[in-house]
């Protein structure tokens, strides 16, 4: 198979840094719609409009991001810069496309807990029943994309009855590894397909295997190496780094996944309230680009003054920063990796598990800690409608229930 055109690379020059913050930046304050919305604006600014790489090159590095743990969109992102100018391309991709959300989450944050009134309270309603539809509705998608035959469906279940059973910190860790377990054993057929598909050429980054191994190398240390830390010094820093960085290097299946992660390690652990984490993730719903910015909100509840600002800085870096690892450890091996079959067997059995953990999620603390009386079930079913039937963008439907919620209080 012949390789496909890809575009030269730039030599990393100033000039060509500033042009990629500049086209990220416009990408970071207008790319509402989640994982999938944003690699259609990628597609249509970096493939059409300025030809920095072409449809067969960008493909498969979306079929890389979507292969690894972690943001998807923003490793493409983070990709597409390095390409284009370095390695500070790269981290100017990732700033530019990252730091408006993660800006106005901080905002949000520091004007909660001012939010006493009858219409601040409603308005934090509305957004925790935002979550309900918004969770709902990736649930619902990913189950027909991810669960299309009868063993990643019992897969799901199986994982489904894992987590009403277990309530331990490290219960999301074991439903992953027994799908991607079952998924070996029973997904074989699914893996063998992929395997013998053409396999198109990753696209030409200028990453070398010694590099690519060491971030691999720095992965696992950071994994395993900060509980570790922990042991020694109980330091909140410390705490809080292990706590986003391991809910990062979990996330299979798209951003929303993150949710029951992050759960986890804030409000089960008493850092953040559940009203306040459902809230600041109906507010992420209405921010531009990525969603791991939920992190910089709760990073900053999480944290008191004068080092608020610090938590949240903490809390991004973490969580974005073993995806980022992954990609780069990837880009030299992906091409031997992909045409594996049981490489493909096992992340569908992981999918498939994914599917399950964001359903447990759905109903607690989601469903739980959100629907109150049958006008909040209504409400949520209606956004539920809009979002999955209507195809309304998600930043009206949170703007609608944002009015919903103020109107139910104040007819209280």
């Amino acid at each position: 198979m012949d390789a496909p055109p890809v575009i030269a690379p730039r030599s990393g020059r100033l000039l060509d840094v500033f042009d990629v913050l500049k086209a990220f930046l416009k990408l970071g304050l207008t790319s509402f719609g989640g994982p999938i919305a944003h690699l259609g604006y990628f597609r249509r600014e970096f493939v059409e409009r300025r030809r920095w790489l072409d449809d067969e090159a960008y493909t498969d590095l979306v079929a890389l991001c979507q292969f690894l743990p972690g943001p998807a969109s923003s490793q493409v992102g983070f990709s597409i810069g390095l390409m284009r100018a370095g390695w500070l391309g790269g981290l100017a991709a990732w700033c530019g496309f990252t730091l408006p959300s993660v800006l106005l989450l901080i905002g949000f944050a520091a004007v909660a807990p001012d939010l006493g009134s009858a219409a601040g309270q409603g308005l934090i309603h509305g957004l925790k029943l935002v979550a309900v539809a918004v969770v709902a509705q990736a649930v619902w998608d990913m189950a027909r994309r991810l669960c299309p035959d009868r063993q990643r469906a019992a897969i799901a279940l199986i994982a489904i009855g894992v987590l009403a059973v277990l309530t331990t910190v490290y219960a999301q860790l074991l439903v992953i590894a027994l799908g991607a377990l079952l998924g070996v054993v029973f997904c074989r057929s699914e893996g063998a397909q992929r395997g013998h598909e053409p396999q198109p050429v990753v696209a030409t980054l200028r990453v070398s295997r010694v590099v690519g191994w060491g971030a691999l190398a720095l992965f696992f240390v950071l994994l395993f190496g900060l509980p570790a830390l922990l042991t020694l010094q109980h330091a909140r820093s410390i705490q809080m780094f292990d706590a986003f960085y391991r809910s990062g290097a979990l996330v299979f299946g798209g951003g929303h996944v993150v949710l029951p992660l992050l759960q986890q390690r804030t409000v089960a652990t008493g850092w953040v309230a559940s009203s306040d984490f459902l809230a600041g993730y109906g507010a992420a719903q209405a921010a531009p680009g990525p969603l791991f910015t939920f992190a910089a909100f709760l990073g900053w509840m999480m944290s008191e003054a004068p080092h608020r600002w610090a938590g949240a800085a903490l809390a991004t870096v973490g969580i974005f920063l073993p995806g980022l690892l992954l990609v780069i450890a990837a880009l030299p091996h992906w091409q031997a990796l992909r045409s594996r079959p049981a490489t493909a067997a096992m992340l569908s059995g992981v999918n498939a598990a994914v599917v399950g953990l964001l359903a447990a999620a759905l109903y607690t603390p989601v469903w739980t800690s959100a629907v109150l009386s049958s006008v909040d079930f209504a409400i949520s079913a209606v956004c539920f409608l809009l979002l999955t039937r209507w195809k309304v963008p998600p930043l009206v439907v949170v703007v609608l229930c944002a009015f919903a919620g103020i109107a139910e209080f104040a007819l209280r």
